[in-house]
């Protein structure tokens, strides 16, 4: 089996909608995918330029649960990304900007484990593209500029080890902080540390 390492961010279940709608003004332009109808909890509709499970059929999540799409994001080309990404997909454009997909994102509305923040996990679809969350800093920029954008609490990298790292937690960007870690020790900690009164 390859390497699925992901990232996840939290945050309260109202900021999904604008998590999905910044999602999209992140997919590459011009594509032929038609947009999917997802319906969420509490009825919002919202058409997203994505396919679930490789299919174009509206979701309707509107009874909560999660929502799965295959997801292709736009990203800043920097050095990883070049030596583990463009080597074998191709090349950057006039912008310096390659598209990144598939990217698998699950949207948990309501995890057994913080059942009062949503959870978006963007999973890799190769160990490849793996590697390159890992390593690329532009990639993580992605992910830490989501999370604050959208009013996130937390965003984890997870590389399929005991250990995560936390690269944003409650408006700041963060590097070299893990969980466990000597911050926290248990993932409670931290889930205790982003309950704080958001927005």
């Amino acid at each position: 089996m390859g390497l699925d390492y992901s990232y996840e961010i939290f945050m309260p279940p109202r900021n999904v909608v604008r998590a999905l709608t910044r999602l999209a003004e992140l997919a590459p332009q011009g594509r032929d995918t038609p947009p999917l109808l997802v319906i969420l909890p509490g009825g919002e509709q919202l058409l997203v330029p994505f396919t679930s499970n490789v299919r174009g059929e509206p979701v309707d999540c509107s009874a909560g649960g999660t929502l799965e799409l295959d997801t292709s994001i736009v990203i800043d080309v920097d050095d990883a990304m070049r030596e583990l990404f463009l080597r074998d997909f191709g090349r950057a454009d006039e912008r310096g900007r390659v598209p990144v997909g598939c990217i698998y994102l699950t949207v948990r509305f309501s995890p057994a484990w913080h059942p009062d923040f949503a959870s978006l996990q963007f999973t890799a679809a190769t160990s490849g593209m793996s590697r390159m969350f890992e390593q690329s800093a532009s990639v993580r920029r992605v992910f830490t500029d989501l999370t604050a954008a959208t009013g996130g609490v937390c965003c984890l990298l997870d590389t399929e080890s005991d250990v995560f790292d936390i690269c944003w937690l409650k408006g700041a960007t963060l590097s070299g902080e893990t969980v466990p870690g000597a911050r926290f020790s248990h993932f409670h900690e931290l889930v205790a540390a982003w309950r704080e009164p958001v927005e």
